[in-house]
């Protein structure tokens, strides 16, 4: 359950901290307020931490950062969510701490228990915690596509679903491979040849790897031979008529100098193996002047080679080494077309097998969703008859088809939609084209209160799901949301008194001017606050004796005059 609610510089909000205390979880908290007054700001403070998309304008005027946070403490038999929460480091305790920060650079960051969490981990722990409806949910009823969504999740079918799913994807993967496959079976004994053509041209011409960059420095070298054997020619002649005979000199110079000074033994030897690694230098510089000769025909056999090997790059790769690449890579599927036929086989029993067992998952997911119909459409009748429509009629259709892989989906071959008739002798129509906007709401409100009687989701949030409803079918609506908060923890943002008067609850929101700036304000009303509100909600500003009268009323007939009060005498159950 929702048990506190902290919010700083959203939208109209300055600082809010709001607590919401009630026996074992369950109870109705009503917000009512004059249109623009700011009610909704609370569901878009569960929205971010929902992980919901944040948008800088939503901060206060002239704040660094907006933050929201809110306290949960998770039921004991929710072992799901639970396990999830240990499981993910946030700790084994019942107690869920949910916070976002939004900053007006338009960062934001996610806490779960003071750590730091991503969206997807945000989103997937509060899905457990709360389910939210709006006034504009019901539009999804007009949406035939999500009509197997709703049928999916009241029957639990989203696990047989997700295993439709992945066993489907197999079969598309194994089935594409085998398509793929059997088109290379026809093209095969070309490809083989054009395959073992082009392996034939790289073994002919036999690329070793890095010969290429030795190749063109030896052509250089050849192309430049004269200069080469000239230049080397004339150092050589040089170094061996002058160094060579100076630096005998420098020996015998100094054998002298160390014997009449002995300090100067060490310079001599230095002096001494300079000179034997100078001859040592004319040695190679001599070798390497012998080496050098004009042969015009390697130059030839040298040019010849690059240019095979530059046809093999521009043929099968920019380096040699792509070349190579290329050769493997040809090699492996000339195997592959060799084993072709084995393969083929073996690939034709997995797809056949994947085939058996998608329609065998498919079909136990069909049987399952038509029990679900049959449940769904006998539940509706209960739930619709307590909403104030007089035999009205609710259907689940499938379409019928040839329930074959060629009919398969990703989410099975079933295609549902659902039928309404809103009176008797009236045929049943496709919902979207026959159910009013207050029909529609009073629907969706059915739905949602089936759906919360499947999971364990405690906290239920209504956003004005009465929109368009009155007389009858609003106290209907009352009537339903406060059965529905006998097991479930349910918000309500409302228009109709007949919902407020429910309420063990009751918050007004209101505008008012500080210091020149608009702020909304959040108060938990006393029982005589709530008659003035639900008076003020009956007759506008033209509130009255009668009109409080009728208030009284309609507090009686929600049976909360001696509750309104012990709640105010309650003790805080929710740890703060």
């Amino acid at each position: 359950m929702l048990c506190e609610l902290k919010v700083e510089n959203l939208a109209l909000i300055e600082s809010l901290h709001l607590y919401f205390d009630q026996d074992e979880g369950n109870g109705l908290v009503v917000m009512t307020g004059e249109t623009g007054a700011g009610k909704s700001i609370m569901l878009r403070a569960i929205h971010l931490l929902m992980g919901g998309r944040a948008q800088s304008d939503w901060i206060r005027n002239g704040a660094q950062q907006c933050v929201v946070e809110a306290l949960f403490v998770v039921n004991a038999k929710h072992h799901e969510l639970l396990q999830a929460l240990q499981e993910s480091g946030f700790g084994d305790d019942s107690t869920v701490i949910l916070k976002r920060v939004i900053t007006s650079g338009g960062k934001s960051r996610l806490y779960v228990n003071g750590s730091l969490a991503t969206v997807k981990t945000v989103s997937m722990l509060a899905a457990n915690l709360l389910s939210i409806a709006s006034q504009h949910d019901h539009q999804q009823l007009l949406q035939p596509g999500l009509h197997l969504d709703f049928l999916d999740a009241l029957g639990e079918h989203w696990e047989a679903r997700a295993q439709v799913s992945q066993v489907f994807s197999q079969w598309q993967q194994k089935r594409d491979e085998l398509t793929q496959l059997r088109q290379q079976e026809r093209d095969k004994e070309q490809r083989r040849d054009f395959l073992q053509y082009q392996l034939e041209e790289i073994r002919q011409i036999g690329p070793v790897l890095g010969e290429d960059e030795e190749l063109a420095a030896e052509r250089k070298r050849l192309k430049n031979a004269d200069t080469l054997i000239m230049l080397s020619q004339k150092a050589y002649r040089f170094l061996s008529s002058t160094l060579v005979d100076g630096m005998f000199e420098v020996r015998r110079d100094m054998e002298q100098v160390v014997q009449l000074d002995p300090e100067a033994e060490g310079l001599a030897a230095e002096l001494t193996a300079y000179s034997y690694q100078a001859e040592d230098l004319v040695s190679q510089l001599r070798n390497y002047k012998d080496s050098l000769v004009h042969n015009p025909s390697r130059l030839e056999q040298v040019n010849e080679r690059i240019n095979n090997l530059q046809h093999l790059k521009r043929k099968y790769g920019e380096t040699l080494q792509a070349v190579l690449d290329y050769a493997a890579s040809a090699e492996d599927e000339l195997l592959l077309i060799d084993n072709m036929d084995k393969n083929m086989s073996e690939l034709e029993a997995v797809v056949s097998t994947l085939e058996d067992e998608t329609l065998r998952q498919v079909s136990v997911l069909s049987d399952g969703r038509r029990q679900t119909a049959e449940h769904l459409t006998m539940a509706m009748a209960a739930e619709l008859d307590s909403l104030a429509f007089n035999r009205s009629g609710f259907e689940v259709r499938f379409q019928e088809q040839e329930q074959g892989m060629d009919m398969v989906r990703s989410n099975g071959w079933d295609r549902v939609e659902f039928f309404f008739s809103a009176n008797l002798g009236e045929p049943a129509r496709p919902l979207a084209k026959v159910a009013s906007g207050g029909e529609l709401s009073r629907l969706m409100l059915a739905l949602k209160c089936l759906l919360a009687r499947k999971d364990m989701v405690e906290t239920v949030i209504f956003d004005e799901v009465d929109a368009g409803i009155g007389g009858e079918a609003a106290e209907a609506v009352a009537r339903k949301i406060q059965e529905l908060a006998t097991h479930h923890q349910v918000f309500c943002v409302t228009h109709l008194p007949q919902i407020a008067a429910r309420g063990t609850s009751h918050f007004r929101v209101a505008k008012q001017m500080e210091q020149e700036r608009t702020l909304s304000s959040f108060t938990l009303l006393a029982p005589e606050q709530r008659v003035d509100e639900l008076a003020r909600m009956l007759a506008g500003d033209s509130v009255s004796a009668q009109t409080r009268a009728w208030a009284l009323e309609l507090l009686a007939k929600g049976g909360q005059g001696q509750k309104e009060k012990e709640q105010q005498e309650k003790e805080n159950q929710c740890p703060r």
